[in-house]
């Protein structure tokens, strides 16, 4: 069985994704700092009848991802497709940014999802397929007010998708970078909106895109043909200002 490795495989988009490719057929890996809450999530897809395995590896350590890597291609099968979802959006105005959040953030919005594609490369460019799929924002586009962090991660994470994608295309290997242009419809989002006195149920209709309707797309992209792939694709919602 093909198996798809979901890097930050969250109660939110991650985890979407992760059931959208175990509907998919393939077995689905679900890593996340939580190891409890990885395991909950691929005992649900078990128990549906689907494949998945719970991980709990460091996206940000070398070592770990290439044993990441070594335990999915020995132990369960060929690695179909790789999605990094990890990330942490930080807002922080300039001058409370220190050097250690800056560096954090980073690491984790953009060298791990390096470590993930040389190990995509590892293993896919010499079967001649598969699909990595970067999760991205609208920080990733332009630098905003407030998020010279997240943005930087994102733009350098652009870059590893774009030169990935050039030199892993003529080998066959799909690299895409996806950019949500909005908020997702999450508890994550929910509590965010409380916070501010909003009830994200009172919004417009559409206002916030659902993770499963997000994922749909991931899956449409490992399905295009060679001949038409798509390397960037930008998601927001019909009545979301752009």
């Amino acid at each position: 069985m093909g198996v798809a490795i979901v890097l930050g495989a969250g109660d939110g988009l991650g985890g979407a994704v992760a059931e959208r490719f175990a509907k998919g057929g393939l077995h689905v890996v679900l890593v996340r700092r939580d190891l409890e809450k990885a395991r909950t999530a691929a005992l649900k897809l078990n128990e549906a009848g689907y494949s998945a395995t719970a991980r709990n590896e460091d996206v940000r350590d070398p070592s770990a991802v290439e044993r990441l890597f070594e335990f999915v291609e020995s132990e369960i099968g060929p690695t179909e497709a790789c999605i990094y979802n990890a990330g942490a959006n930080v807002q922080k105005p300039l001058l409370e940014t220190t050097p250690k959040l800056f560096r954090q953030v980073w690491e984790l919005g953009c060298f791990g999802g390096f470590l993930a594609a040389r190990e995509c490369a590892r293993v896919m460019a010499p079967r001649g397929r598969g699909a990595l799929l970067f999760t991205s924002a609208t920080s990733g586009i332009y630098g905003r007010a407030g998020f010279v962090a997240f943005s930087s991660a994102k733009f350098g994470l652009r870059a590893v998708a774009q030169a990935s994608a050039r030199e892993l295309g003529p080998m066959g290997v799909h690299v895409a970078h996806v950019v949500i242009d909005c908020g997702l419809r999450t508890e994550a989002i929910r509590r965010r909106y409380t916070a501010r006195g909003v009830d994200i149920d009172t919004l417009p209709e559409g206002r916030l895109a659902a993770p499963e309707s997000v994922a749909e797309q991931y899956w449409m992209l490992t399905r295009q043909p060679k001949d038409a792939w798509t390397h960037e694709l930008d998601l927001r919602p019909s009545v979301e200002p752009w």
